[in-house]
């Protein structure tokens, strides 16, 4: 009896940081820790928090707000423009193309924004529907998250499968094919979905009275070393990579218990920070004024609440949660992908999810090929169409095609996202059946 009602308590307080949405995920978790500790529960901080996934966030998230604050965020777009450009008639599958492989480079789905009005741009001046690019670049940009080296996510993932056997190598390299796959399925449903343009009648309406422009290839002012800066933080990622490669077990050239792989991350990262603040002569304290920061930082403080709520339940009900829902996993997998869909709708968060979920699919005896074949289903955000980067779609789309129905969830990013995604899953079993198991 008191187990479900200290349940209870955790879903209200996800239920009411869903709804202040941002930052108020952490704040209602944090929130929610000291009414389970009210109750008689055990509240354990050094279990209960992951404080290497949010370090890895903070250093990361410096490291990229100093590209951006150096304009390598710009140059990025500006080549993504020329790119696009050049190849108009498949924008709908160079635009998630694009916007899969930005996330992943820079491991934040608000990488997106830049890129949306480049993608309606050009869909409206060749003639395509524009809610088709951007309805599967959104998508791609938020699934990208779970496929990224550096992404919050993907930390806490490796964190969760490495002690059950499965390295943050193999994860990344199980994660960057299946899902680019499903995004690239997801282009091919959301290339047949809607009406030609000219045929809309909402367009049509909005071409009559004077509403839709066309604003031509934008104009960029480029900061001298904005190149450079992202020619740094590549590095950076790539000596990330290599690094946690040479001190793998299966390869093990270098010792890593002076600098363990966590620790890499944030110093290399760090340093690749400071790097690109005296090359480009930029300021230290325009870094905290940029986009990606605050959107990176208040990550971290959504991962710290709801992370310590969800681990304080599980940690005092291990046993019971593994008797109750255990078998169930074990019978049918695949509700595992659902459920993480489910829950990454409510939560609005790629990491939130995956911090707060993956202990109960553990203690729920989840596989761990089971947990990695799953993990793409922690990008379900754009189930109800009120994330902000499919929002952003929607206000800039001025032909009004890439619009929400009234039902709510009749809206253009459901059906090439749940393909996407379902895709995504498919392959992580098929490579969990072969490599994982």
């Amino acid at each position: 009896m008191i187990m479900a009602f200290r349940f209870i308590i955790v879903l209200l307080f996800i239920f009411i940081g869903a709804r202040m949405g941002s930052l108020g995920i952490g704040l209602a978790g944090g929130a929610g820790v000291a009414v389970l500790a009210l109750t008689g529960m055990k509240v354990d901080p050094t279990t209960g928090i992951p404080w290497d996934v949010i370090g890895i966030i903070m250093a990361v998230i410096m490291c990229i707000a100093a590209m951006q604050a150096a304009g390598g965020l710009d140059f990025l777009v500006m080549v993504t423009e020329k790119l696009l450009r050049k190849h108009p008639k498949r924008i709908t599958f160079l635009g998630p193309v694009v916007t899969f492989f930005m996330t992943v480079f820079c491991g934040t789905g608000h990488v997106a924004f830049s890129s949306l009005p480049v993608i309606a741009e050009v869909a409206k001046e060749t003639g395509i529907r524009p809610s088709k690019p951007l309805s599967i670049s959104a998508v791609a940009s938020q699934i990208g998250i779970t496929a990224s080296p550096i992404s919050a996510a993907m930390i806490a993932m490796a964190a969760f499968v490495e002690p059950m056997g499965v390295s943050y190598l193999q994860l990344v390299a199980t994660m960057i094919p299946t899902t680019f796959i499903g995004c690239m399925v997801g282009a091919l449903v959301a290339n047949f979905q809607g009406k030609p343009l000219e045929e809309d009648p909402v367009y049509q309406e909005r071409k009559a009275a004077g509403l839709i422009t066309m604003h031509g290839e934008g104009e960029y002012d480029i900061k001298p070393r904005a190149k450079a800066s992202v020619a740094i933080f590549g590095t950076a990622i790539l000596i990330v990579i290599v690094y946690a490669l040479l001190i793998s077990d299966s390869i093990k050239l270098i010792p890593g218990d002076y600098l363990p792989r966590n620790a890499a991350i944030m110093t290399i990262m760090m340093l690749a920070g400071t790097i690109i603040l005296l090359m480009s002569r930029t300021s230290a304290a325009e870094v905290a004024t940029q986009s990606t920061f605050r959107s990176g930082m208040s990550a971290s403080c959504c991962i710290l609440g709801v992370a310590w709520l969800g681990n304080t339940f599980v940690n005092g009900y291990t046993d019971q949660i593994k008797a109750l829902g255990g078998g169930i996993i074990e019978q049918y997998p695949w509700l595992l992908a659902v459920v993480l869909f489910f829950a990454s709708a409510l939560l609005y968060s790629q990491g939130a999810t995956t911090a707060a979920m993956m202990p109960v699919a553990i203690a729920m005896n989840a596989g761990v090929g089971t947990m990695v074949a799953s993990f793409a289903a922690v990008s379900g955000l754009f189930l109800l169409p009120t994330y902000p980067t499919t929002v952003a779609a929607v206000e800039m789309d001025d032909t009004g095609s890439t619009r929400i129905g009234k039902y709510v969830f009749n809206h253009p990013f459901l059906l090439p996202g749940v393909v996407s995604i379902a895709v995504s899953v498919l392959l992580g079993f098929i490579v969990n059946f072969f490599l994982i198991h």
